[in-house]
C-alpha cells in the first residue's frame, strides 16, 4: 500500500483537476472574459499610480521647507548654546543669521545661506548644488523666484497642464487663436480636467497686463473655471543677457534669444509641476486636433500600463512642440536647462539628456538610437500642428509643418434633431444648407446681406438644450459670421412671464440669445424655464467682402425633458 499510495492519490489528484477545470473552461468560452473591463482596470491602476508618483514629488518640496526649517532651528538652538542667548549666529565666519532677514529672503535663498552657516561651524556638512550654482544672479534679487504678474484661481491636482510661452512678437500674435482651438478642441470633461499655463516671458508689466486683459476679456468664463492661468517673470529671474556667451558661432541675438528661451521654459515647468499629473510643452501659434487630451493621456497610461519605461512621448514632430513629460520628472528637464541654458537649443538639450540617461559609448549609434525609441516615444499621427510664419525671433520666418499631422478637417459633423433648412444665402456648389446641418459637408454661402437668415425649423418643438455654430474653416479662415446673432422662437411662452424681461426680442417674437464672437464662433446654453423651441435662426445684420462658411452645426436636445 505504501508503494501504490502516491500514484493513487496522483490519479486522484488528475481527476478532480480534470473535474474542476472542464466546467471551468466551458463557463470561460461561454461567457468570454471580459477584456474591455480589465483594460479599463489596468488603465486606472497605471493612472492612480502615476499620480501616486506626482503626489510624491509634492510630499518631497515640502520635505525640503520642513528639512531647511528644522536645520535652522538647530542652528539657532546651537547659537544660543555659543552667543549667550543673543538673536545671531558669528562664529568667525562673517555669515549673520537675524530672524527679520531671513524672513525677507525667498526659500531658496534662505537654503543657501543656511548651508553657508551650517558648512562654516560644521565642516562635515555637505553643501549641494542648486539653481543658484547655474543662476547665481538669483541670488542678487529676493524676488527673482517669484511671479511677477499671476492670474490664477487656484485649481490643482489635474490630469495634464498645457505650458504655452508667449513673447511679444514684430509683426503677428497667434496667441488668441492658439488658445480658442485648444479649448474648442476638448469636451467639458477634458477641460474640467485639464490647466492651460500662459507664460509671458516679458519683464514689461503695462504690456504683460495687455496680454492678461486680453485674455480675460476673450476667456473669461475659463479664467474663472481655472482652466487658463497666466503668469510672467520678474526681471530679477534674467541675468544680464548682454553678458551671455557666444555658443555655437550664431549671432549675439539669436544666443540671447534661445537661452532666454530656456530660461522661460525652465520658469514655466517650475511653476507647472505641482499643478497636474502630467506636462505637456506647446507653443503659442499651433493648431490640435479634437479630443487630443483624451488621446494623450490614454497613451501615456498604455505606457504606463505595458511598464514601459519612458520619459518623454511625443505628438509634435516639430522642435519642443507637444512634448509630454510626467511631471514627477520635470526636475530632471529644469535642472539641465538651467545648466546648458547659454549653451544650446532647447530641442537639442533634450536630446541630449536622453543620450546621457541611456546611451552607452561601448555601443555603436544604432544601438543608441533604439534605446533612446524606448525612453523618447513618438505618437502618429501628430496631434499639433505649427502654424505661425513670424517668429519670436526678428528676422525669422518659420514655414516648418509636421507632416505627420495630416489634414486639417474642414468641418466637424453632428447628429441634429429633424429640421426643414433654409436660407436667401445663396450655396457654393454642393456646400448646402442642408448637407452641412446632415454632417456631409460645410455649408458655403457666397456674399451674405445683411437681413439674412440661416433657420433651422423643427416639425415639432424640441427641448433644446445646446447649441453650437462654427465659421470660417483652415483653408478659408475668414469666411465667418460677421455681426451675426443667434435668435430662438419660444413654443406657448407666456408672454407675461419674466423671461422676456431678460431678453431682446425682435418685432417677429424671437429672443435674441447670443452673438458670434471674434473667433467666427457661437456657443450656449439655452435657459430650461424658456420652455421647448420651434425654431433656432441665425440673423445677419451688416454685410461682407467674404462669402460666410458654417464648418460645424450642432443643436443638442435635452433627453431628460
Amino acid at each position: 500500500m505504501g508503494l501504490a499510495g502516491p500514484p493513487l492519490r496522483r490519479r486522484y489528484c488528475f481527476f478532480l483537476a480534470i473535474l474542476l477545470l472542464v466546467p471551468l473552461t466551458i463557463l470561460f468560452l461561454v461567457i468570454g472574459p471580459d477584456l474591455s473591463a480589465e483594460q479599463t482596470l489596468s488603465q486606472r491602476v497605471a493612472e492612480f499610480q502615476i499620480r501616486l508618483q506626482y503626489l510624491e514629488s509634492m510630499y518631497r518640496a515640502r520635505q525640503e521647507d520642513v528639512a531647511i526649517l528644522s536645520q535652522y532651528l538647530g542652528m539657532s538652538n546651537a547659537a544660543a548654546g555659543v552667543g549667550g542667548g543673543g538673536g545671531s549666529v558669528n562664529d568667525g565666519s562673517n555669515i549673520t543669521l537675524n530672524g527679520a532677514i531671513l524672513d525677507a529672503l525667498s526659500p531658496e535663498a534662505r537654503a543657501i545661506l543656511r548651508n553657508m552657516t551650517s558648512a562654516a561651524r560644521f565642516p562635515s556638512t555637505l553643501r549641494m548644488p542648486t539653481a543658484f550654482h547655474f543662476l547665481p544672479h538669483l541670488l542678487d534679487d529676493p524676488t527673482s523666484l517669484r511671479p511677477a504678474f499671476l492670474m490664477s484661481r487656484g485649481r490643482q491636482s489635474v490630469s495634464v497642464v498645457l505650458g504655452i510661452p508667449t513673447v511679444k512678437r514684430d509683426k503677428q500674435s497667434y496667441l488668441l487663436g492658439t488658445l480658442n482651438n485648444l479649448i474648442t478642441n476638448m469636451n467639458e470633461e477634458e477641460r474640467n480636467d485639464t490647466m492651460i499655463l500662459v507664460f509671458i516671458g516679458e519683464t514689461d508689466l503695462d504690456y504683460v497686463q495687455l496680454v492678461a486683459k486680453q485674455i480675460e476679456v476673450r476667456f473669461g468664463a475659463h479664467i474663472d473655471t481655472g482652466l487658463i492661468e497666466v503668469l510672467s517673470p520678474p526681471a530679477g529671474y534674467y541675468p544680464n543677457m548682454d553678458a551671455l556667451r557666444v555658443t555655437l558661432n550664431d549671432p549675439p541675438e539669436r544666443v540671447k534669444w534661445r537661452s532666454k528661451q530656456n530660461l522661460d521654459f525652465g520658469f514655466l515647468m517650475t511653476y507647472a509641476q505641482l499643478k497636474g499629473t502630467f506636462y505637456v510643452q506647446l507653443e503659442d501659434d499651433i493648431l490640435t486636433k479634437r479630443g487630443f487630451i483624451t488621446t494623450m493621456k490614454n497613451f501615456a497610461l498604455e505606457k504606463s500600463v505595458r511598464k514601459d519605461p519612458w520619459f518623454v512621448l511625443d505628438f509634435c514632430q516639430l522642435g519642443f512642440i507637444g512634448k509630454l513629460f510626467k511631471s514627477a520628472e520635470l526636475p530632471w528637464v529644469i535642472t539641465f536647462l538651467q545648466m546648458f541654458y547659454n549653451d544650446k537649443p532647447v530641442d537639442w538639450l533634450l536630446e541630449h539628456l536622453i543620450y546621457t540617461k541611456i546611451c552607452n559609448w561601448e555601443k555603436d549609434m544604432k544601438h543608441c538610437k533604439q534605446e533612446k525609441a524606448k525612453l523618447w516615444i513618438h505618437y502618429k499621427p501628430s496631434l499639433f500642428q505649427h502654424i505661425g510664419t513670424t517668429s519670436s525671433l526678428k528676422g525669422k520666418v518659420q514655414k516648418l509643418k509636421d507632416k505627420q499631422f495630416g489634414k486639417i478637417p474642414l468641418f466637424y459633423p453632428h447628429t441634429n434633431p429633424k429640421a426643414q433648412v433654409r436660407s436667401a444665402i445663396k450655396a457654393y456648389k454642393t456646400h448646402t444648407l442642408q448637407k452641412a446641418y446632415d454632417g456631409e459637408t460645410f455649408f458655403w454661402g457666397l456674399l451674405p446681406q445683411p437681413g439674412d437668415l440661416v433657420e433651422f425649423i423643427f416639425p415639432k418643438a424640441i427641448p433644446l438644450r445646446k447649441y453650437l455654430f462654427r465659421s470660417g474653416n483652415t483653408e478659408h479662415p475668414s469666411d465667418k459670421f460677421y455681426n451675426t446673432t443667434v435668435e430662438i422662437l419660444p413654443s406657448g411662452l407666456d408672454e407675461s412671464s419674466p423671461i422676456w424681461s431678460t431678453y431682446n426680442i425682435t418685432t417677429d417674437g424671437f429672443l435674441i440669445v447670443d452673438s458670434f464672437n471674434s473667433f467666427g464662433i457661437t456657443e450656449g446654453i439655452i435657459e430650461p424655464k424658456i420652455g421647448k423651441i420651434k425654431e433656432i435662426r441665425l440673423h445677419l445684420h451688416s454685410d461682407t467682402e467674404n462669402w460666410a462658411i458654417l464648418s460645424e452645426i450642432r443643436l443638442e436636445q435635452n433627453s431628460a425633458r
